[in-house]
């Protein structure tokens, strides 16, 4: 399996996702709450923006 450094428009993204969820955990800032876990499935897509990023080429 031949992994590629992502492009940093893709590593941005989800650290912009990461940095979301864990705003909207600390309470630093009033979030409207749309889905149960909202900290948790934002941190997951970044997570996976990131793993899609690695793995496909040129994206």
């Amino acid at each position: 399996m031949r992994l590629n450094p992502p492009t940093v428009v893709i590593f941005l993204i989800s650290f912009i996702l990461a940095v979301l969820a864990l705003i909207t955990k600390m309470g630093f800032v009033a979030v409207p709450r749309y889905l149960p876990h909202q900290e948790y499935w934002l941190a997951m897509t970044a997570y996976l923006v990131l793993m899609v990023g690695n793995l496909v080429r040129g994206l």
